[in-house]
């Protein structure tokens, strides 16, 4: 049932950012704020980070299970992002949208628009920033890439910049208390439009 008592399906809430846009860090803040939505846990074949969990943030696969995974046909939607695989499989999805959940999905600007192409009536927000001299301060602090890995991630916020447009909602990330409200506004408006 949905919490708003219609019976309705679960609808799509999709996030997409650049890395280190702070998308992650607003996903917690608006989830705790919207207390009746679920996140969808995505597999994906990078390693585990320090303080990540096995099937709350990531379903931590091999690359042989991910591709596995593929030909039998379990994937919603699927990248190749800097050289590891992420994905959304329909067995972590299907049961809370059917159920009348929202789920709220952490992926790349591609696999927001193939994820849309499935759910016609999913959400899409891309949280940008100021400027590329911006996410190039945000990733040097952060601490977690070498310089080769900070400029990949800076040519693909060229293409991601270029997918925005096509999304629902933008919101720029350049403070963290006023990004969150207009998150939650926007999430707020789009579940009152549910008919």
């Amino acid at each position: 049932m949905s919490s708003d008592g219609s019976g309705s399906k679960g609808r799509a809430i999709v996030f997409s950012a650049p890395s280190g846009a702070g998308k992650t860090t607003l996903i917690h803040r608006v989830m705790e704020q919207l207390e009746d939505l679920q996140f969808s846990v995505s597999a994906t074949t990078r390693p585990r980070r320090k303080g990540e969990e096995d099937g709350v943030d990531y379903d931590f696969i091999t690359h042989e299970q991910f591709e596995a995974g593929l030909e039998a046909g379990d994937f919603i939607e699927h990248e190749n992002v800097h050289g590891q695989f992420y994905g959304t499989r329909y067995e972590r999805v299907q049961p809370l949208l059917d159920a009348g959940v929202d789920v709220v999905f952490d992926l790349d600007v591609l696999g927001a628009l193939r994820l849309k192409e499935f759910f016609p009536d999913s959400f899409l927000l891309y949280i940008d920033v100021l400027s590329t001299n911006v996410l190039r301060e945000r990733l040097l602090a952060r601490g977690r890439e070498d310089a080769a890995e900070i400029e990949r991630r800076l040519e693909r916020y060229v293409l991601e910049r270029s997918k925005a447009e096509m999304f629902d909602k933008i919101v720029v990330n350049d403070d963290l208390e006023r990004a969150t409200q207009d998150v939650v506004e926007a999430i707020r408006e789009f579940r009152s439009s549910r008919k």
